[in-house]
């Protein structure tokens, strides 16, 4: 190998293939949200959510072999999905009209920092995976990293809202 070579091979430089995927994401999530705004490259980012959370659903369903998820099962397997693409989540609430769930660490890392079109991911993979188990969904992402907070803090309904003073939130159905 050439001196060259050696040398450029040995610089600090951060990047491997999580670190540059990651950047990637957060790049084009940024880019997204300049462009056409937070609501449409939330849009973006749900679509993709959604795929995600059919391939992630059905290996979990075959995996445990089962037709359909409990309700336990639900909240276990979104802790659990996250740990897998190191997430740090856990139950702060189970009940059976919701889920309350918290964050330590985003699976993008400091990357989703001001970049809340990302979250989109986690509200899609969870409300498409409890919909499809449970019949119905809403997410309401009450706090996240992306927007500046230590952690995140994640509410899954899943009972539909009365139709007063409902919180923000979205909703997802058993297709």
């Amino acid at each position: 190998m050439s001196s060259a070579a050696e040398a450029v091979r040995r610089l600090p430089v951060q990047l491997d293939r999580d670190h540059f995927l990651r950047q990637l994401l957060r790049e084009l999530a940024g880019t997204l949200q300049e462009v056409v705004g937070l609501e449409q490259a939330s849009g973006f980012v749900s679509i993709v959510g959604q795929k995600i959370g059919d391939r992630i659903n059905e290996e979990y369903r075959s995996g445990l072999q089962v037709p359909r998820l409990t309700r336990e099962q639900v909240t276990q397997v979104l802790v659990d999905l996250k740990r897998r693409i190191q997430g740090d989540f856990f139950v702060i609430e189970e009940s059976d009209d919701r889920l309350v769930l918290g964050n330590r660490a985003c699976p993008f890392g400091d990357m989703v920092r001001d970049r809340q079109a990302l979250c989109m991911m986690t509200s899609n993979v969870f409300g498409l995976i409890t919909a499809e188990n449970l019949g119905y969904a809403r997410v309401v992402i009450e706090e996240s990293i992306a927007q500046g907070h230590a952690g995140c803090r994640v509410v899954v309904h899943l009972e539909p809202p009365p139709d007063d003073g409902a919180p923000a939130g979205q909703e997802y159905f058993k297709a």
